[in-house]
């Protein structure tokens, strides 16, 4: 059963093998627990394309999500998002985060899921289960 939803750092850091990284969500991975959002795929993409041998890393990331079950974008989901923003807007909230990472809490908040992060900004997000690392930890 699923409870956690990694952001783009901790798959990316996964992929490169970073020590930290791999004894954070192995585990997880491994015993089915971990998501993430399908707009992770489309900022780990955007990373690799500065990498030599973008194909071998964009297939590596392809098979990382047969495992890491990738939420789409739904009209739900979207509708959270948009109540998300009214919410964190000054003078109501404590301000907003880039829309990618309020996508990605909105399907963090939407399926009930921890997100993990070494993102402070989500730690801004009302009612949203976070584990916060250190950037530091995923290298290990």
């Amino acid at each position: 059963m699923r409870q956690y939803l990694l952001d783009t750092n901790v798959p990316g850091a996964y992929l490169q093998g970073r020590i930290g990284a791999l004894s954070l969500a192995q585990a997880w991975i491994h015993n089915d627990e971990a998501a993430t959002s399908i707009v992770v795929y489309g900022e780990i993409t955007e990373y690799l394309r500065g990498f030599a041998g973008f194909l071998k890393h964009q297939m590596a990331l392809r098979n990382l999500l047969k495992k890491v079950h990738p939420y789409p974008l739904t009209y739900t989901l979207l509708e959270q998002y948009a109540d998300l923003r009214r919410a964190m807007r000054p003078p109501y909230g404590p301000g907003l985060i880039g829309d990618i990472d309020t996508l990605i809490a909105a399907t963090a908040l939407n399926y009930r899921l921890t997100l993990v992060t070494s993102d402070s900004d989500f730690t801004r997000v009302p009612d949203l289960s976070l584990i916060h690392i250190p950037l530091h930890s995923l290298r290990g």
